[in-house]
């Protein structure tokens, strides 16, 4: 049973270090220049409505999350 708590525990420090992350970069996110401005990111713009759907941007950051886990995952 000591096993499985101390596995338990692993994943949450492993978790917890991958929010920290992710929240770094959230909040460096809005400082660099191509951030959400990426030829294919869709902007539309209306009177009182604008609707923004970072598609190019989501790409990009599923191919590093991507390589990202293949270089863990190769241990």
């Amino acid at each position: 049973m000591d096993s499985g708590l101390q596995s338990i525990g692993k994943m949450l420090l492993i978790f917890g270090a991958i929010f920290v992350v992710l929240g770094g970069v959230l909040l460096l996110a809005g400082r660099l220049p191509w951030s959400g401005r990426l030829p294919g990111d869709i902007v539309v713009q209306r009177k009182n409505f604008t609707f923004y759907f970072p598609f190019a941007t989501s790409i990009v950051l599923s191919i590093i999350i991507s390589l990202f886990f293949w270089l863990i995952g190769r241990r």
